[in-house]
């Protein structure tokens, strides 16, 4: 297994919407196991392809309490299929917008179709903190950011402040 770098805003792959997988095989397999160890490493709770530069749909989330020990789980091809009219708010941050952090309501729950590492049809219902991990994720695989979701003025300011930063590192191309 191997940490992945993640990749951050303003980087303009983090827009682009990610492509289905079409197998399951043992280097999909090998690639969630890095996603996985690259979300701990962070550390984080959810962790989309796209954000190792992998323009793929899958995602990993582990939302446990520490003192319950790791639940891993890897989404290949997720669909939110349903949602509840129940909404929630929850302080979201993102390892792709390192140390900025804001309120974002989305639905309290949903139903979530996929497919498993084995390459097997699920279906999960969640709520909770797992409920907007996997929003948050699926957004990700979408080209949506969670700072999408806040007020113009607040994005913008982060997407300024990210800009100035790309600069200083001397980072390549940058999205608006």
């Amino acid at each position: 297994m191997a940490i992945k770098p993640i990749v951050l805003i303003p980087d303009p792959i983090l827009r682009e919407k990610s492509k289905p997988l079409e197998r399951i095989d043992d280097a999909v397999r090998a690639f969630a196991d890095d996603m996985l160890e690259t979300m701990y490493d962070a550390p984080g709770i959810g962790l989309a392809a796209i954000q190792v530069g992998e323009p793929v749909r899958m995602l990993v989330a582990d939302v446990a309490k520490e003192e319950d020990g790791r639940d891993p789980r890897v989404l290949i091809n997720p669909t939110i299929v349903a949602r509840s009219d129940e909404r929630s708010l929850y302080e979201e941050g993102c390892l792709s917008i390192p140390d900025y952090y804001a309120d974002v309501e989305r639905p309290a729950a949903i139903t979530v179709s996929y497919v498993d590492r084995d390459g097997a049809d699920q279906t999960l219902e969640a709520d909770g903190l797992l409920a907007t991990c996997l929003q948050h994720e699926i957004d990700h695989l979408d080209g949506v950011l969670f700072v999408d979701h806040i007020s113009k003025l607040k994005r913008d300011m982060v997407f300024k402040k990210f800009r100035k930063l790309a600069r200083q590192r001397g980072d390549g191309p940058v999205m608006a």
